[in-house]
């Protein structure tokens, strides 16, 4: 079932452009209309349902995105009092993940999120070979960090590893499909009705050469490599290309003019930048959404295929993006929540983490509820609450949920800061859980760097789908963008925690390593 909810600003035209955002989340779609100067003028949510089954699989319904996306989008232009023309459309969202779709643009299976690994079987044989280190082939991942960046990730949760996943298990939708596309492109094809994608949207792939200056296309060694069909790939065009103007049948149903130009989509880590201003070379950010991430445009193409870092294709041509990926952030106080409390909404739950000391009484919180991706790829990790006792509170417990993510945070913030090779400049919280002034606190008192709210971060990915499309339509530089991008807080790091944070995080750092073993034991191929 969709549940929706929106923000409710009544607002008149004003003598500047506004563009329709579209967010397609893991939780659910977000849309907006957005002002040229970075303001969301109302805002709709539509949730979705994720089905999660024991053997690894984690999938959407397609339909419920579309639904969701098109009753989201009447009630946001309803919410405008006569607004002038849409200026243009902009899309953002989740990536990694695969749906299958017909010659018709109809998705012919659910869709495979980017946290389903049960291709990993078939993954393992992609990447390895006689000898293998880390998972990969060393032939293999030689040509793949040359001419890619990165590469497929041998436990399967990836679009290399859904493809396989589909061929051997699905065989009736693969052999229907006529392409396998990211969720931004499939939201754009409804739009518009073209099937085609980016070096952007599909760098989940791996399977274009993104050397500078390489042409737009994809690379037939890296297609080869990965075992993937030609075929079944989408049509490949510049990161930031008008993809083209709304169908006919969904502008009637949207009630805007068909005219209507639809950008590209593009990440969420793409349009988290744009819209935290964070657009120059090693300007930084934080992301504390459902999953979490560390990044910062770079002018370099690199990889670390052992940490699952890489720098992909960037906000406009020539440049990059650091990307990297905790499987769980904000979303570790949503399963608080919802599994072990079941009491209180998130404002609740943080009034009563501020009650509790930092260190939280000893208790140390490790939020790999699915596993791991970055810094340490491991898909049998678990959560857990470490050196509880007796006298540990309900304070205690929430906060030590709070802490557990940001010294995750601090872990990725140093191994990608040793990738960039500097320090980040002027690190910015975004995200839902930058909505906590107490979790913004905490993230600078365990990072022990200064740390900046973003001001709005519930609605950045609004904000950067917005800009990108302006950008790419021509309507604003990036220079415009990163003055436009507001902060509404700074947050100094406490030296009186100091100490605290500092003892728990080493201990932190050793968890993972100490307890892998018993992990795969518990959760590997073998226990399932």
């Amino acid at each position: 079932m969709c549940a929706m909810m929106g923000t409710h600003e009544r607002w008149a035209p004003m003598n500047q452009r506004w563009y329709l955002a579209i967010d397609l989340g893991t939780g659910g779609t977000k849309v907006g209309a957005v002002a040229e100067d970075g303001r969301v003028l109302h805002a709709e949510f539509s949730s979705v349902d994720t089905d999660l089954t024991d053997d690894g699989g984690c999938e959407q319904d397609t339909e419920q995105w579309w639904i969701g996306t098109v009753a989201s989008i009447r009630h946001v232009l309803a919410a405008l009092d006569e607004p002038s023309e849409c200026a243009g459309i902009g899309i953002t969202g989740q990536w990694g993940s695969t749906v299958a779709v017909g010659g018709d643009g109809i998705a012919l299976a659910p869709c495979v999120l980017w946290s389903d690994h049960r291709g990993a079987p078939w993954s393992k044989k992609v990447t390895g070979g006689t000898v293998k280190v880390s998972g990969y082939a060393p032939a293999k991942i030689v040509q793949w960090l040359r001419l890619a960046g990165g590469a497929p990730n041998p436990n399967g949760a990836d679009p290399t590893g859904h493809a396989q996943f589909l061929k051997h298990e699905r065989p009736d939708a693969y052999r229907r499909a006529a392409a396998l596309i990211e969720p931004v492109d499939f939201v754009g094809l409804r739009l518009t009705g073209r099937t085609a994608a980016t070096p952007a949207s599909m760098i989940g792939s791996w399977l274009t050469d993104n050397r500078p200056g390489a042409a737009v296309g994809y690379d037939a060694t890296l297609v080869k490599l990965a075992r993937r069909d030609r075929a079944k790939l989408p049509d490949l065009i510049a990161t930031g290309s008008v993809l083209g103007t709304l169908l006919p049948d969904v502008a009637a149903e949207l009630g805007l003019p068909i005219s209507t130009p639809v950008v590209c989509g593009v990440p969420d880590l793409h349009t988290a930048a744009m819209g935290a201003g964070a657009v120059a070379d090693f300007a930084g950010h934080i992301s504390i959404s459902t999953t979490a991430w560390v990044s910062a445009p770079v002018p370099f193409k690199k990889a670390d295929v052992i940490h699952q870092l890489a720098s992909i294709p960037g906000l406009r041509e020539g440049s990059y993006l650091i990307a990297n990926n905790h499987e769980t952030g904000g979303s570790a106080l949503r399963w608080l929540r919802d599994a072990v409390l079941t009491d209180g909404g998130y404002d609740t739950l943080t009034a009563q983490a501020a009650a509790a000391a930092p260190g939280s009484g000893g208790v140390i919180f490790c939020p790999w509820l699915n596993g791991e991706r970055s810094p340490v790829s491991d898909e049998n990790l678990r959560a857990s609450f470490l050196n509880v006792s007796v006298a540990t509170t309900r304070a205690d417990l929430i906060r030590a949920v709070l802490e557990g993510v940001a010294y995750n945070a601090r872990w990725l913030l140093e191994v990608t800061e040793k990738f960039a090779g500097r320090p980040l400049d002027g690190l910015r919280l975004l995200g839902g859980g930058a909505t906590s002034d107490l979790w913004c606190q905490i993230h600078a008192d365990i990072i022990g760097r200064r740390i900046q709210q973003v001001a709005d971060p519930v609605n950045v990915n609004l904000r950067g789908a917005a800009w990108f499309a302006a950008l790419h339509l021509g309507h604003l530089t990036l220079d415009e963008i990163a003055a436009r991008a507001p902060t509404a807080r700074t947050f100094e790091p406490s030296a009186q925690t100091a100490p605290t944070y500092a003892r728990s995080y080493s201990e932190f750092v050793r968890l993972a390593k100490a307890q892998r073993q018993m992990y795969r034991r518990l959760n590997g191929p073998r226990a399932r």
